[in-house]
């Protein structure tokens, strides 16, 4: 077998696993008119995904004031579990996966969701066993802070040169820079793909199909 490129990969969720884009913009939405705020548009919405709740929520909402942010997160977190239980991973996210656990890589999340939000969708998706490592926003920094990547890196013993980062949004890939590591950017996600160029992922994968092929000949 040729020779791993990088030992640890760390999957971003949201956008980039698990397709959940759409409905966490409209619950951000949501949320802000409940507390009185202004709706931030879609994209606005968008932006922020693959922050800490907490900040991305403040930073979608910015006429709210910081007393309504605990009911902010409340009322988000309402609108999210009714519906969470609708969405899925990406088709081809599974073979993915499996191919690259059997090539031994280590596998890892690093989320902005909660501890709490990832257990339970990991329940959901039947994933358990699957990922070696994980890193959410509310038990260490939220991104681009690189402390999630530095504290997986320093779990598995693994130098930055040997990690990969893989994400939807510009928050993972400027991560993934702050940390020092490489990345792969996806353009189905969160964000549009013309912003990651100033980032210099080594590839944008356009698809689960594409980005499993760049992987295994690359990874």
């Amino acid at each position: 077998m040729r020779p791993r490129r990088f030992d640890l990969i760390a999957f971003d969720w949201d956008g980039t696993l698990f397709d959940s884009t759409a409905l966490i913009a409209r619950c951000i939405q949501a949320a802000v008119v409940d507390v009185g705020g202004t709706p931030p548009t879609r994209e606005a919405a968008s932006y922020v995904i693959g922050m800490g709740l907490m900040q991305a929520l403040a930073h979608a909402a910015p006429d709210v004031p910081p007393e309504k942010y605990p009911l902010l997160v409340q009322r988000y977190r309402h609108h999210y579990l009714v519906q969470q239980h609708d969405l899925s991973l990406f088709e081809g996210v599974l073979p993915l996966l499996a191919e690259l656990k059997s090539r031994h890589h280590w596998l890892t999340v690093a989320t902005g969701k909660s501890r709490a939000g990832l257990n339970e969708v990991l329940r959901t998706v039947e994933l358990h066993g699957v990922f070696d490592g994980s890193r959410t926003a509310d038990e260490t920094a939220g991104k681009p802070n690189p402390r999630m990547l530095h504290e997986l890196m320093r779990e598995f013993g693994v130098e930055p040169d040997r990690v990969l980062m893989i994400g939807d949004t510009t928050h993972d890939l400027q991560m993934a820079v702050n940390a020092g590591c490489a990345s792969v950017g996806v353009s189905y996600g969160a964000h549009e793909p013309a912003t990651f160029a100033v980032l210099s992922p080594l590839h944008v994968a356009h698809s689960v199909r594409e980005l499993h092929d760049w992987l295994i000949q690359n990874a």
